[in-house]
């Protein structure tokens, strides 16, 4: 059996938060988005698909659950949720709230501009809104 073992480019662009059950919950690192990132803590995993069909049920409960808490903490116009990886293979879904007149607004946020990081005191604010609105 393979351990898992996260990317390395999810651990580098973001910071674990919280750990559900299944998903380790992690903030983006890149302060333009309120972005969270749910990963699996399955090795292996590169499609929903992959997953056992508890494990895609759980999926779909905890990305419920992020998706309502971060449309609470931020009051966003839009939650985006996605699961790509066609760069990092490894199973990840993005949570995004998004505004009207936010970068790139209505467009996608992939490959748009230059990551910007938070303050250390901006990432555990926002840190502590979404966990907040977790509970």
């Amino acid at each position: 059996m393979t351990t898992f073992r996260l990317d390395e480019r999810l651990a580098r662009d973001s910071q674990s938060i919280l750990e559900l059950p299944l998903c380790d919950v992690r903030l983006s690192r890149d302060s333009r988005w309120p972005w969270l990132i749910l990963v699996p803590r399955r090795a292996d995993v590169s499609e929903i698909f992959e997953l056992s069909e508890d494990d895609q049920l759980q999926l779909l409960r905890e990305q419920t659950m992020v998706s309502v808490a971060l449309k609470g903490a931020t009051d966003a116009a839009k939650i985006n949720v996605a699961a790509i990886g066609n760069i990092v293979r490894q199973l990840h879904v993005h949570v995004v709230a998004r505004f009207e007149g936010d970068p790139n607004w209505p467009g996608p946020i992939w490959g748009f501009g230059a990551p910007e990081p938070y303050t250390d005191e901006a990432f555990s604010a926002m840190t502590q809104t979404i966990l907040d609105a977790l509970t």
